[in-house]
């Protein structure tokens, strides 16, 4: 199998990690993206598969070299995508899974075009989604109405992705899901088509 990327977005409270967790039997091997960042380890956090923690020095050393596909500073700490960890996992012919928002999704699309395949996930509705949130039960109200705020101005960018996935039945929308991974694998970036063409010639 040939490594791809999948590139899901959507608001929080989609129910992104429940699709990916219900249809990993059904991807192959896949290695889920996870940032970068500066600051200290929450409790139970490990490196490396929460996040990788490194020091600002670290991190700097790293933006100096391009070793970012994206990175920005949040609160004074930075949060960043490593190409290391991407390029290694698509090497090993890995589907490279990003959860990322939808500007993520730009400048993934941006850097990495003919190697990405997009999904936005969503809710059928926003009061569907206003009532997740709340359901859930792991954030403030002024936290919520965040989240809710940002969804508005998200779904105006979902023609921007390959595929959307309405997250209704979770049943239906993991085998859509499953179905946009594998599909993903069989994308042909610009030179593997360049080599078909001349093995085709010869």
């Amino acid at each position: 199998m040939q490594g791809a990327i999948l590139v899901l977005s959507g608001p929080s409270g989609a129910g992104k990690s429940t699709i990916i967790n219900h249809a990993s039997p059904n991807i192959g091997e896949y290695y889920f993206s996870i940032s970068t960042t500066t600051r200290q380890p929450r409790e139970g956090e490990e490196h490396g598969v929460d996040y990788y923690f490194v020091t600002h020095e670290e991190f700097e050393e790293g933006i100096k070299a391009g070793d970012f596909l994206e990175y920005a500073t949040v609160h004074g700490n930075y949060y960043g995508t490593s190409l290391k960890p991407v390029n290694e996992a698509l090497a090993q012919g890995k589907l490279v899974i990003f959860d990322i928002d939808v500007q993520g999704h730009r400048l993934v699309r941006a850097k990495m075009g003919d190697y990405v395949t997009s999904a936005f996930i969503t809710p059928p509705t926003l009061k569907e989604l206003e009532k997740r949130l709340y359901a859930r039960a792991t954030d403030d109200t002024s936290i919520i109405e965040r989240r809710i705020e940002n969804a508005k101005e998200e779904i105006n960018a979902i023609g921007e992705f390959d595929f959307v996935i309405i997250n209704d039945v979770i049943e239906e929308a993991s085998s859509q899901f499953t179905t946009i991974a594998n599909a993903a694998r069989l994308k042909q970036n610009r030179e593997e088509l360049e080599k078909m063409v001349l093995h085709w010639r010869n």
